[in-house]
């Protein structure tokens, strides 16, 4: 794959086209006070078939080979496969800021018993190979694999060498893949400043860590393969101190033993559902789960309606979402594990038969590699929600914040226990089953980069989705936090089971899931059609404001959401690739992808009409859950299946053109924004401004004395008042009394952190010293949200506001996240 790899391209150097990783078998501890992990990583591998390419493309790979390392001499072989200088295959896997003290050879020979009449070489792979049938029992022979000692030949362990990006090993006398080790174990630690890894402290300062989702995804939590296409299943047990939590990507609710060797509780998670190692996620620290006496009155009773489908989605609690710890959830599979309780001598086929002739509605057969599927599963397509718990300090939990004008975050921890089975039962009645069996919810520190994050089985929230609101309608004041909890849902099916196969594509994951959020979230709120249409014209103005103000301040590069074209999900005859401007920090706070992905299947569903075009996200589901995609197999899909696109002109070639391919606004979009900005909700802001715009004037030469002027305020929905002061945010000048009056006629310190932001904007625009404190507390509170606004500080030459931006950078500069810190000590210092 010919390519230019620039110096903000992130390199995927793994050669998953010679081996691929199957299954992952992590033994960690954590350290607090080193703050590292150590442990060992095993890794169970399958060589994969080579094919000789033409000789124009080994030339071509000779030139530009990616991930060629600074690791001396390194040569390529004719068959394109990595060889050391003195000619032995060299497994690559990606790896970064991650001491790696020793790699050695699993003995396979506790495999024996199990697989009777099987030769030794071919142990790993009759492993790994076992029908999905037999799941629990192959989750507890890779356990005990995994924990047999390394063989000891040649004098000693295998040779690896670790460069930026890589860790590389390789065997004496082993020049090709397939005579290559198939079960390795990797002793290492992590280091405090790794990329993947966030250690910080929570909101009751007690320490905790947690994995970061960074651009460099999990390679300096443990070496992996990082190309999407490298899909496994995985296990870990983790060690942690008696006053933790481990949370963590798996398909149980697990209950913490005591290890014997430490005073340590050992914690062990696992997951059968082959996915991306970029996936895997871990969270410890002194959290608690919110009870369900804690769940306000608006979380129970909620009654039971029928969606379009005609299913029935009951939106009450479920008992056992709030259990204590230690109960189990057990896991759903597609049929019933026959040998979970027998012993190492039972028998098994050493080859497995993948069994894809389950099918599911509207005749889609299960189209992924054999694995316990719950599509497939009939008592768990009417399970409506599936079991979920909250986690947070337990600060958030019993204290409240006396004394200030800001309300308490009590009750909004506990209302997202109350909001989970609403926005549950909505995502399934729109996409169908839920692919994971639990969910937990994660109340992450304050220096959290972004909203919220989705993995397996667990979400991240920010804190700054838990302002609840006012005294004003308590639904719309949970807007923000009840739409994120739809979005990172979203990503269960489009992120998670259905990956991108080229991160490129970021739109596939973010795009899908901000469209769907607004779906999901008005199914939870109950809304009817009238008032959903209205609600989504105004999100979509909004929306269409902030891609307009991001497309005018940033780089064309980073506007096109298939920056490779044609050459999208190509990658070099190694399997190795690189993701374009994935290490641009300028990208990670920019949401073209998301944005612009959204207006493109708004498009689509107005040709298609919406109730169609969900019932289609349905069928799509069906078809590729379990699988990666590219845009053309979503776009192709729904081509054939609307054929009357066609006589309308849309194409592969013209969305492609028009959407994908170029960094430019499509005319439909820039004609529909002239539709939104005439709905309903958006006349009656319109309305507001103009009485605020005319207070301004009425206000301005008025002695301080005189009594404020009065004005009859309309009672806005949340997104309503964002929108109020964006457009107040256009005006050049609003007077001292306006600004005063404002935050009163709103209850702005208590809004949402949406709202809260634009109000920040506003004093600092209009030199409001009165609200500077506003300013502080959101920039110290609401991290995720605030880093434009150290710039504006800057920006306004006023020393006062730079003294500001300064001081809130040196108080919260150890919790924030290192992305975030290096572009704010740019802007400040």
């Amino acid at each position: 794959m010919e390519e230019q790899v620039g110096d903000f391209d992130l390199p995927l150097c793994a050669n998953t086209s010679h081996i691929l990783v199957k299954h992952y078998a992590l033994d960690l501890t954590v350290h607090f006070d080193r703050k590292v992990i150590s442990g060992s990583v095993v890794l169970f591998l399958q060589p994969t078939a080579t094919v000789e390419p033409e000789e124009h493309d080994r030339n071509k790979l000779r030139n530009t080979e990616q991930c060629s390392s600074d690791f001396p001499s390194v040569r390529i072989a004719a068959d394109h496969i990595k060889l050391s200088p003195e000619g032995h295959f060299i497994f690559v896997l990606d790896c970064c800021d991650i001491t790696v003290s020793k790699v050695e050879q699993v003995d396979v020979k506790t495999l024996l018993d199990a697989f009777p009449g099987v030769r030794p070489p071919d142990l790993i792979q009759s492993l790994v190979s076992m029908p999905s049938a037999q799941w629990r029992r192959q989750q507890e022979l890779f356990s005990a694999c995994g924990r047999s000692p390394g063989v000891e030949q040649d004098g000693g362990p295998l040779h690896f060498h670790t460069d930026r990006w890589s860790l590389q090993v390789w065997k004496e006398g082993v020049s090709s893949p397939q005579d290559f080790p198939q079960a390795l174990r990797i002793c290492y630690e992590t280091r405090p400043t790794g990329g993947s890894v966030r250690w910080t402290n929570d909101q009751d300062n007690k320490a905790c860590v947690y994995t970061a989702g960074s651009p460099i995804n999990n390679r300096a939590l443990f070496p992996c393969q990082e190309p999407p296409i490298a899909m496994s299943t995985w296990q870990a047990r983790v060690r942690a101190p008696c006053d933790c939590v481990v949370l963590m990507s798996g398909e149980e609710q697990v209950a913490p033993t005591e290890d014997g060797d430490t005073n340590l509780l050992l914690w062990n998670y696992y997951v059968t559902m082959p996915m991306p190692a970029s996936t895997f996620t871990l969270a410890v620290g002194c959290w608690q789960q919110v009870p369900a006496h804690h769940l306000p009155a608006c979380g129970r009773g909620w009654r039971e309606r029928r969606d379009e489908f005609g299913e029935s989605v009951p939106l009450s609690s479920p008992g056992g979402s709030s259990s204590d710890l230690v109960k189990v959830s057990r896991l759903h599979t597609g049929s019933e594990d026959r040998t979970a309780c027998s012993d190492s001598s039972s028998q098994h086929e050493s080859v497995s038969v993948p069994d894809h002739s389950a099918m599911l509605d509207d005749g889609f057969p299960c189209s992924h590699g054999d694995y316990p599927c719950r599509f497939i599963e009939r008592a768990v397509k009417s399970q409506r929600v599936i079991p979920h718990r909250v986690f947070a300090p337990v600060g958030l939990l019993q204290k409240a914040q006396v004394g200030t004008v800001h309300t308490s975050d009590d009750n909004a921890v506990s209302r997202i226990l109350a909001l989970l089975p609403r926005c549950l039962a909505a995502a399934q009645a729109v996409l169908g089953v839920h692919p994971f069996p639990r969910l937990d919810v994660l109340i992450v520190p304050a220096g959290f980069s972004s909203l919220g994050m989705a993995s397996p089985h667990i979400i991240f929230l920010s804190q700054s989705v838990l302002h609840v609101g006012s005294s004003l309608s308590r639904e719309n004041s949970l807007s923000l936090c009840g739409s994120r909890l739809c979005h990172e849902i979203a990503h269960s099916w489009f992120g998670l089971v259905i990956g991108a196969r080229d991160w490129t594509e970021e739109w596939i994951s973010e795009g899908f899931a901000t469209y769907l959020e607004d779906i999901i979230w008005a199914r939870a709120q109950q809304l009817s059609v009238p008032d959903a249409a209205e609600q989504s014209k105004l999100k979509a103005l909004l929306r269409w404001r902030r891609l307009s103000d991001e497309l005018q301040n940033s780089g064309e590069e980073l506007q096109i959401l298939r920056p490779n074209m044609d050459k999208t999900g190509q990658v070099s005859e190694s399997g190795s690739s690189t993701v374009k401007h994935a290490l641009n920090p300028e990208k990670s706070f920019l949401q073209v992808h998301y944005l612009k992905g959204y207006f493109l299947l708004m498009f689509l569903a107005s040709q298609v009409g919406e109730q169609q075009f969900i019932h289609f996200f349905r069928l799509f589901v069906k078809k590729y859950h379990g699988q990666l995609i590219l845009s053309q197999d979503f776009l192709q899909m729904l081509l054939s299946t609307f054929p009357d696109l066609a006589r309308k002109g849309l194409t592969l070639d013209t969305i492609y053109a028009d959407w994908l391919d170029r960094p430019r606004i499509p005319k439909w979009l820039h004609e529909r924004s002239a539709v939104w900005s005439e709905a309903t909700l958006v006349e009656e802001v319109k309305q507001e401004v103009a009485k605020w715009i005319l207070l301004s004037h009425q206000g301005k030469g008025r002695k301080r004395k005189r009594s404020q002027p009065k004005v009859n305020h309309k009672k806005v929905t949340s997104d309503q008042l964002v929108l109020l002061l964006e457009l107040l945010l256009e005006e050049a000048k609003l007077s001292a009394s306006t600004m005063r009056v404002l935050p009163r006629a709103y209850d702005l310190h208590n809004q949402d952190a949406e709202v809260r932001h634009r109000w920040c904007e506003l004093v600092v625009k209009h030199r409001h010293a009165p609200a500077y404190g506003d300013v502080e507390h959101f920039l110290l509170r609401d991290q995720a949200m605030g880093v434009y606004l150290y710039g504006e500080l800057m920006l306004q030459d006023d020393g006062e506001q730079q003294a500001l931006a300064r001081r809130c950078l040196s108080l919260a500069a150890e919790e924030m996240d290192q992305s975030a810190r290096r572009v704010v000590e740019e802007m400040v210092l």
